[in-house]
């Protein structure tokens, strides 16, 4: 089960949709209980967070006795398609789970509560880079519920062995700032034994890889084009990536896989979105660049001591990608005030206590995070550096009404750009042209 925050790498149609396929049957019903009162409906993707959910709401609704809330889980491969036709039908619940990519055309279409409007600022304090990403038109539509930033897996053994101190890597190509490349060389092994850099190298033999340099959009390339100083979407929400800052980090990680062999071939990342996490867990890659997303997998897989380490920085400093999912509330809802009142728990530190206390994900209310962090805590893991992330410098998950038509269009240029042999500025330029055409 992934997270209910990953974006997919950039394969297939659903290239910028989050990746998390909930395994639940379908939906319940929206009902009326005329017996206890008003019945809010909320919607989501993910069965895992779905009992966080019914826990909050019980709380809720010990607190307001005349609001009921049902909790109903539409499993992912139907979430996106079930969503149109429940608005047109009527059928749509009266709060849903949305990401960032999808959100902006539900706003333009006028179907969902402006919260600047309806809560203002009486709410605990959110996340502002979360915030931030569901804001349209000078108002907030969603409120935010859980987040990801992006940091460093590390295999601690691997690391001791080579001698990698993961605290502070910056990548920084042709420049002596550069502390990462040497850093991987040093963590990649043939089967002799041998590094990148030694006579007699056969990446056909890798047993060990330094980094997870690939075509994951969430985790890697938007990081580096904003490191790089680059945009990868303008204030427009145009595809902004084919600069001369997006050139060069796109350059670097595409060199990371076929010049410097440091990372995995693409031919196998491109197919297979978890096949450089399922290399760390496998104890063969000594730096694993993910989010939160990652962290029960590699918990419950690994058996090698694994820390949490900032992410790689680069030439403009350390910036992260920021993702989060918000409810957002149905404007055609039969029952407003009482919607209102639970995108208003929805919101605070209590309500989203639970979503924290469980494991589910970082949550958006920011007095609800110790939570989190207790609970990871708990295990031995400490996730202090996607906190530290999410407040440093960050860039924004793909937005926009169209942007997933963008994507379908992007991402078979940039796969085929990432397997070698091509020149990487023209692909850039085919790539943006082609998803700026596709969402016109």
């Amino acid at each position: 089960m992934k997270s209910p925050t990953r974006i997919a790498a950039l394969t297939g149609a659903a290239a910028l949709a989050l990746s998390l396929a909930a395994c639940s049957p379908g939906a319940s019903q929206n009902t009326s209980d005329e017996g206890s009162g008003t019945t809010v409906t909320f919607r989501l993707w993910d069965d895992v967070a779905a009992p966080a959910y019914e826990e909050s709401f019980e709380a809720f609704m010990e607190q307001h006795d005349d609001i009921d809330v049902e909790v109903e889980v539409v499993p992912w491969d139907d979430y996106w398609e079930r969503l149109p036709l429940d608005f047109q039908s009527g059928d749509m619940a009266d709060i849903f789970w949305t990401n960032t990519s999808n959100f902006g055309r539900y706003v333009d279409n006028g179907n969902v509560i402006n919260i600047s409007e309806e809560i203002g600022d009486d709410h605990d304090e959110w996340v502002e880079s979360v915030t931030s990403l569901y804001e349209r038109d000078g108002s907030l539509w969603g409120v935010p519920q859980l987040w990801d930033s992006i940091a460093l897996f590390t295999n601690e053994d691997l690391l001791a062995e080579a001698g990698v101190d993961p605290s502070d890597l910056t990548w920084s190509d042709g420049s002596a700032n550069d502390t990462f490349l040497e850093a991987a060389k040093a963590l990649t092994t043939d089967a002799e034994g041998r590094h990148p850099d030694d006579a007699g190298f056969d990446p056909g033999s890798r047993q060990t890889y330094g980094y997870n340099g690939s075509a994951d959009l969430q985790a890697i390339y938007v990081n580096w084009i904003a490191e790089a100083g680059g945009l990868f979407q303008d204030e427009n929400d145009d595809f902004a990536f084919a600069s001369p800052e997006g050139e060069r980090a796109f350059q670097y990680l595409v060199d990371t896989i076929n010049t410097w062999y440091v990372a995995p071939s693409a031919a196998e990342t491109n197919t297979n979105g978890d096949a450089a996490r399922d290399l760390f867990v496998q104890g063969k890659m000594g730096l694993f660049q993910s989010g939160p997303y990652s962290l029960r997998h590699i918990a419950d897989n690994a058996d090698f001591e694994w820390g949490i380490a900032p992410q790689i920085a680069g030439p403009e400093g350390r910036v992260s990608v920021v993702h989060g999912v918000a409810a957002l509330g149905n404007a055609d809802t039969e029952h407003p005030e009482a919607t209102v009142e639970v995108l208003k728990w929805l919101g605070s530190a209590e309500g989203q206590a639970p979503l924290a206390e469980q494991g589910v994900s970082f949550p958006g209310a920011v007095d609800a995070q110790d939570a989190f962090v207790d609970y990871w805590e708990a295990e031995g893991v400490d996730v202090s550096p996607f906190i530290e992330a999410a407040n440093g410098e960050t860039t924004p998950a793909p937005v926009g009404p169209e942007v997933n038509a963008g994507a379908n269009e992007i991402v078979p240029i940039l796969q085929d750009m990432f397997l070698g042999g091509s020149d990487v500025a023209a692909k850039l330029r085919e790539a943006q042209d082609a998803g700026n055409a596709a969402m016109e």
